[in-house]
């Protein structure tokens, strides 16, 4: 009997889009994320503490996590992650604003733990590991989401080439969109850089707006409310335990 577990293609289930934004401050990243539905936004350097930002928050029905419930901490916002993909909630949408500032602390907490035996970039390494580990949850996650990143210089060959974003180099690979957002006048544009979307093609630009993207989405995709995983119950694992016991 063939081993061979291939299919043939089909049409598939739309999923939540999950995706990075980037570009430089007062570009609009966060004002316009918190349009998409029922955010909970994790704030790690406090940019949304504002009025302006909290009464929009509350008014379309987001939730908050900040400083004081460990929006700083990577083990913490994984921790909510994880919270959100295994517990029903009425939130749609998830917010992390910004992942440079999250990323950049754990580099600096290495740092500091090295010294001066950071010669060889390890400081990054807790980073990476935590922003895999990070990735595969949010891919499990029942919700839309937006990695929000501050933008840095692009170099090639000793020269800047443009810009890029701050943070786990690999990020942009790992997600399906990656959009530069700029201001341009009183208006808002995002720029299409990484795309495993029709609906978004490389290069293309756009209105940076709710509507704009979900028009193009599927606001019915977007809109769908959240599905927790099931995980093994108390008793599934003391039957796998046991199994495991039979089999030594």
């Amino acid at each position: 009997m063939s081993k061979l577990k291939a299919i043939a293609p089909k049409a598939v289930k739309p999923t939540k889009p999950k995706f990075l934004v980037y570009g430089a401050a007062k570009a609009g990243k966060t004002w316009t994320s918190i349009d998409f539905p029922s955010v909970y936004f994790i704030d790690t350097e406090r940019g949304a503490t504002r009025e302006n930002y909290q009464d929009k928050l509350s008014k379309a029905g987001g939730v908050y996590v900040g400083m004081e419930q460990g929006s700083q901490s990577f083990k913490e916002v994984l921790e909510q992650i994880k919270a959100l993909a295994t517990e029903k909630h009425e939130y749609r949408t998830l917010v992390i604003d910004s992942f440079t500032y999250l990323f950049n602390l754990e580099v600096a907490k290495e740092v500091e733990r090295l010294g001066e035996k950071d010669a060889f970039g390890a400081s990054k390494k807790p980073a990476v590991q935590k922003s895999r580990q990070m990735l595969m949850w949010l891919d499990r996650l029942d919700m839309n989401v937006i990695l929000i990143c501050h933008e840095k210089p692009k170099w090639a060959n000793g020269e800047q080439v443009g810009v890029t974003f701050d943070g786990y180099e690999k990020l942009d690979y790992m997600l399906e969109l990656t959009l530069y957002i700029q201001r341009r006048g009183n208006d808002r544009v995002a720029t299409v850089k990484e795309s495993r979307m029709k609906e978004f093609p490389m290069g293309s630009a756009f209105p940076w707006s709710y509507d704009e993207f979900a028009s193009r989405y599927g606001k019915e995709v977007i809109e769908q409310n959240a599905k927790p995983i099931e995980l093994a119950t108390e008793a599934q694992l003391k039957e796998i335990s046991h199994l495991l016991d039979v089999v030594k």
